[in-house]
């Protein structure tokens, strides 16, 4: 076994192993807190300078312990921004594709029971159009470094972005305080953020 294969398999390890300890402390939150930390984490997210004029914006749509998303879509809707949310690929597996959100759109669970809108070409937003998208997580670090839930959907949404494409586009995790961790084990195919937003601060990791 090569040492190359070896790293990246500690590092799958590490990072598995990370992640059910983050997943716990995650869960261990109680739902009235978990909505205290979404709230604040809503103004500081439209305090931000760039959510001042009208943007075209990427979130998802929480569930399970996720610091919940509901109440931030809707104020997002009615501040006049488009709304848009991932659905699974239909076409490039382990890929997301987003859909703009309308008073007409009709949901449905996809495999993993995550609500979707129901595909509708004229709906659909390229990520190229997108000015700011919002993205779960399970941890991130102090170097903008983000753990997901294993499944790899943002980062090859998003690796050409990491390279250069769509320049425009800043890309900002949501996370609950318990989420932070000083170092993550990282992978050359994982995507760091420009930001992540806590109920506590705005982390900017392009300064």
């Amino acid at each position: 076994m090569s040492s190359s294969y070896e790293a990246k398999d500690i590092s799958a390890v590490q990072q598995q192993q990370l992640r059910q300890q983050l997943l716990a402390k995650r869960a261990a939150i109680s739902a009235p807190d978990r909505a205290a930390e979404a709230a604040a984490v809503s103004e500081h997210l439209l305090a931000l300078p760039e959510l001042q004029k009208t943007k075209r914006i990427g979130s998802y749509i929480s569930v399970k312990a996720e610091l919940p998303t509901p109440q931030l879509n809707q104020r997002l809707i009615s501040m006049g921004h488009q709304l848009s949310v991932p659905v699974l690929h239909p076409v490039n597996t382990g890929h997301l594709l987003f859909l703009r959100v309308h008073p007409k759109t009709l949901w449905v669970p996809n495999k993993y029971h995550i609500p979707e809108p129901a595909l509708q070409v004229a709906d659909i937003t390229p990520l190229a159009h997108l000015d700011i998208l919002l993205v779960p997580l399970v941890g991130f670090d102090h170097q903008g470094n983000r753990l997901g839930m294993g499944g790899g959907f943002y980062d090859r949404t998003l690796a050409a972005w990491h390279r250069g494409a769509y320049p425009h586009l800043q890309v900002i995790g949501l996370a609950l305080t318990c989420q932070q961790t000083p170092k993550l084990p990282v992978n050359p195919w994982d995507i760091p953020l420009n930001k992540v937003i806590t109920a506590a601060k705005v982390w900017d990791f392009l300064r």
